[in-house]
């Protein structure tokens, strides 16, 4: 049985992708559920994170969002049993790799599958889901008449959070990195009703020459933004930084302009800098940032039973079709490598899963 695993020799180094014979799976525990994995979505290998919290190793496990069927279950175990459909994402300081055919999960990890979806759609969803609630739902709730900035919407994380913004009633713009993100944008509707766009607006960023500050003031009335959803920032000027990221991603400065009074900026730029200045803005505005780190969920047992429910409901808007994912077409265990290769260096523009 095999299993995939990132390898990186030394720091800076570009990382690897090994397959590893795995003879026998550990031994189990009271709570551990034996699942035989069906589908497992690829997201980044996050060194620095694994460095910060002491869990690097010479072979990290690659492949944490897994749906399958529960083989086994630990005597312990009280919400699962075997033939139960499953999805789950691995802890951090797991053993196990997701692209393996079977995998051991603490059954606090799992969450049911609806029958009727299907496996690669029900992985893929899980880690741009859980961002989604954790950005939109507990770090700037959003309701009804707020109004939601989705850079970079089109990525597969801003695809759900644009559905899960425009299903609880938020008036949604978004920024397109390309023509045929600006389309795909545009093409967004919801499953039912109404057969209005998703996306109030489309700002195109391609060119560089559309200033995004000014396109969401003017289509807010001068109001600015209540909720910005970034997918990293620019934090220099234009020559400090490279071409095409300084092309592609907002300055902190247009961000900080764009939000209006009480407004939230929740960031995924870990090493944001803001000068007494850009305080300042935010002071007079009474505007919050905030950091969004999906893995906190994980790190901490605190907070198990909202995890598990945020899981479960994502799975229900998957099945109601109010959740559809940016996916790539499945993929075979055997070109595992090459697309997490591709994975690793932020190439991907859908989500990538390998089917078993």
């Amino acid at each position: 049985m095999k299993a995939l695993y990132a390898q990186q020799n030394s720091p800076g180094e570009e990382m690897t992708f090994v397959f590893q014979e795995r003879e026998n799976l550990p031994p189990s525990r009271a709570h551990d559920v034996k699942v035989q994995v069906r589908a497992c979505a690829l997201s980044r290998v996050d060194t620095q994170l694994l460095a910060e919290i002491k869990l690097k190793k010479e072979l990290v496990p690659v492949g944490r969002e897994v749906s399958g069927v529960v083989l086994e279950v630990g005597s312990k175990v009280t919400f699962f049993q075997p033939d139960d459909e499953v999805v789950g994402i691995l802890p951090l300081d797991s053993e196990e790799s997701g692209v393996c055919e079977v995998v051991l999960v603490h059954e606090h990890y799992l969450a049911h599958k609806p029958q009727k979806l299907c496996w690669a759609e029900a992985a893929g969803t899980l880690r741009d889901g859980l961002r989604a609630y954790t950005a939109l739902h507990y770090l700037a709730p959003v309701s009804p008449g707020t109004s939601v900035l989705v850079l970079d919407g089109a990525s597969p994380f801003g695809t759900i959070a644009i559905q899960l913004a425009q299903h609880r009633g938020a008036k949604v713009i978004s920024t397109a990195h390309s023509l045929e993100d600006k389309q795909y944008l545009e093409r967004l509707r919801p499953a039912g009703g109404v057969r209005q766009p998703l996306v109030a607006r489309v700002i195109d960023v391609s060119h560089g020459k559309i200033d995004v500050a000014e396109s969401c003031l003017e289509e807010t009335g001068g109001l600015g933004v209540d909720i910005v959803l970034d997918n990293g920032v620019r934090l220099y000027s234009a020559e400090d930084e490279p071409a095409s990221r300084c092309q592609l991603l907002p300055h902190k400065h247009d961000i900080i302009t764009l939000l209006g009074v009480g407004g939230r900026w929740i960031t995924t730029e870990r090493n944001l800098q803001l000068d007494p200045p850009d305080s300042h803005s935010l002071f007079l505005k009474g505007a919050t940032v905030s950091f969004l780190n999906e893995e906190v969920w994980n790190l901490s047992n605190v907070q198990q039973g909202k995890y598990l429910a945020i899981l479960e409901d994502i799975m229900d808007k998957l099945s109601n079709g109010i959740f559809r994912p940016q996916l790539d077409e499945p993929i075979p265990l055997y070109e595992a490598k090459v697309s997490m290769e591709i994975v690793q260096k932020n190439q991907a523009r859908k989500r990538q899963v390998i089917q078993f």
